[in-house]
């Protein structure tokens, strides 16, 4: 672990016993990617500089109190769940340490929001663990990088920060609502139903919304205990024109423990969508169903599969994949007993 010990800027301090050390975990992305072209924001390779480099082309991060740790370096498009796994540990790790603050993660942006959630539902920390990407390169004329970097670690500051969040573009996001909604702009993430938490203004937060729900942790007991090749193996299909049921049952097939389907506007699917998924669920596969439209919820009724509620179909999934690792640990823990 690389070790940045520099004085804290007084103004930020919330008292002598305050805590006041961000720790900053890399684990690549584009934030960290390079080109061979300054002018190329698209042909870059990412997870190339590490951590302790960007913060070292940032020099308005010099009044801050700061430990770097390497935890990957990956492209997030690759994100696996060993990384998840080790990720969710070290960040417990850190935030037990009283004089830590907060934590910043760096991330690449394709998969961003799934580890949001992921953390958020595992540890749903009291202390602020803010997230934070780049749409360009390290190498780019107009990078975006090093600003959210360190207006990432400002949020880390904030004495209302709490929980998982996103600092990306001078906006501040909770991990529930957060998404990636457009491929290639600098402020490419939203937060649906316009639940925006913050604005972050010349080194400033402010905050939108005192009201910020925080969910109860599952901990991290389930992940120190299950290989991670023992995770479920939980999948995504989508409702659309002409939607029939053999993707489901190709997946039963190939061995599957839950489905989260994506359906159209409230979570509609076609009749022989819906007719495959209950074969499925009668064979004791979990099964949760969302929507493809970008925000609104999929509303309950008793008649009808499974609801995720507010959830996009990839949190559905995080959701889904780690209630069924609750129910392994606790058939592992009752064959224990």
């Amino acid at each position: 672990m690389q070790k940045i010990n520099v004085q804290l800027d007084s103004s930020k301090a919330q008292g002598t016993d305050a805590p006041n050390l961000v720790v900053i975990l890399g684990t690549g992305g584009t934030i960290a990617g390079t080109a061979e072209s300054a002018s190329d924001n698209v042909g870059y390779r990412a997870a190339q500089l590490g951590v302790d480099q960007l913060l070292a082309a940032i020099p308005a991060l010099s009044p801050y109190q700061l430990e770097a740790e390497q935890l990957a370096q990956l492209d997030s498009k690759d994100m696996d769940f060993p990384t998840w796994q080790k990720l969710a540990l070290r960040v417990q790790a850190h935030l037990a340490r009283p004089e830590v603050a907060g934590l910043v993660i760096t991330h690449g942006t394709d998969t961003l929001e799934e580890t949001a959630y992921f953390l958020q539902r595992v540890l749903a920390p009291r202390k602020p663990v803010v997230l934070t990407a780049a749409m360009r390169p390290a190498t780019a004329l107009q990078k975006d990088g090093p600003q959210n970097l360190l207006d990432a670690v400002r949020v880390a500051l904030d004495s209302e920060a709490r929980g998982v969040l996103l600092a990306f573009a001078g906006q501040v996001h909770g991990a529930e609502q957060v998404r990636k909604v457009h491929s290639y702009k600098v402020d490419a993430f939203a937060s649906v139903d316009g639940n925006r938490l913050a604005w972050i203004e010349e080194g400033h937060v402010r905050w939108l919304s005192q009201a910020r729900l925080m969910s109860e942790p599952m901990g991290t007991e389930l992940l120190a205990s299950l290989d991670c090749e023992a995770w479920p193996k939980v999948d995504i299909i989508m409702n659309h024109v002409g939607a029939t049921g053999s993707i489901v049952r190709a997946l039963l097939v190939q061995g599957v423990d839950g489905l989260v389907v994506a359906g159209t506007g409230n979570g509609s699917l076609s009749t022989e969508l819906e007719s495959a998924l209950r074969e499925a669920q009668a064979k004791g596969v979990a099964v949760l169903r969302s929507t493809r439209c970008d925000a609104g919820p999929v509303t309950s009724s008793a008649d009808a599969l499974p609801s995720a509620g507010t959830l996009s179909p990839v949190k559905a999934r995080v959701e889904l994949l780690l209630n069924l690792l609750q129910q392994k640990l606790a058939i592992q823990v009752g064959r224990k007993q």
